[in-house]
């Protein structure tokens, strides 16, 4: 079964996010402590797996942004 790369994504997210919430809450130092160590272990398996990807695409850079599509254009120089 592959995991797929989002999970990663979201996994790094909710406990970077959930360290920046300790920090603020002053919570005891060896919990933040362990917990930045597991981050930055977290990241790098991120990095790593969404780089090592196989995902295709048939959009180009001749599609512009794909939440506001404004049909191919030809760049003149």
């Amino acid at each position: 079964m592959k995991i797929p790369v989002m999970f990663y994504v979201a996994t790094t997210t909710l406990l970077l996010v959930t360290l920046t919430i300790m920090v603020a809450m002053e919570m005891p130092f060896s919990w933040v402590f362990y917990l930045t160590c597991l981050g930055e272990v977290l990241v790098v398996v991120m990095v790593y797996k969404v780089l090592r990807d196989t995902y295709t695409t048939d959009k180009t850079f001749e599609d512009f942004y794909e939440d506001h599509p404004i049909g191919k254009q030809k760049i003149t120089s």
